[in-house]
């Protein structure tokens, strides 16, 4: 019977505690798009995560001469250029 001094206690705080997280995570907008991610794992990107050109030890294929073109807006980076 004593260890319901220590238990209701302790559940309250753990109550506080949990609403309080709720709350902030609402505020923050943890909610707000719940449909996004699961089209957006859908979607297919036809663009490469990594340019080509950023690949380093791999040539540009797309290019003639194996090197990306400075005026792309990329880094070039490559082997001969360290």
């Amino acid at each position: 019977m004593e260890i319901l001094y220590l238990l209701i206690p302790l559940a309250l705080v753990l109550m506080v505690v949990a609403i309080a997280f709720f709350l902030w995570t609402v505020r923050t907008g943890q909610y707000e798009d719940m449909e996004g991610p699961a089209h957006r794992i859908l979607m297919d990107d036809d663009d490469p995560m990594i340019p080509a050109n950023a690949r380093i030890g791999k040539p540009d294929h797309d290019k003639p001469g194996g090197k990306a073109d400075k005026d792309d807006g990329q880094p070039n980076v490559s082997n001969e250029d360290k």
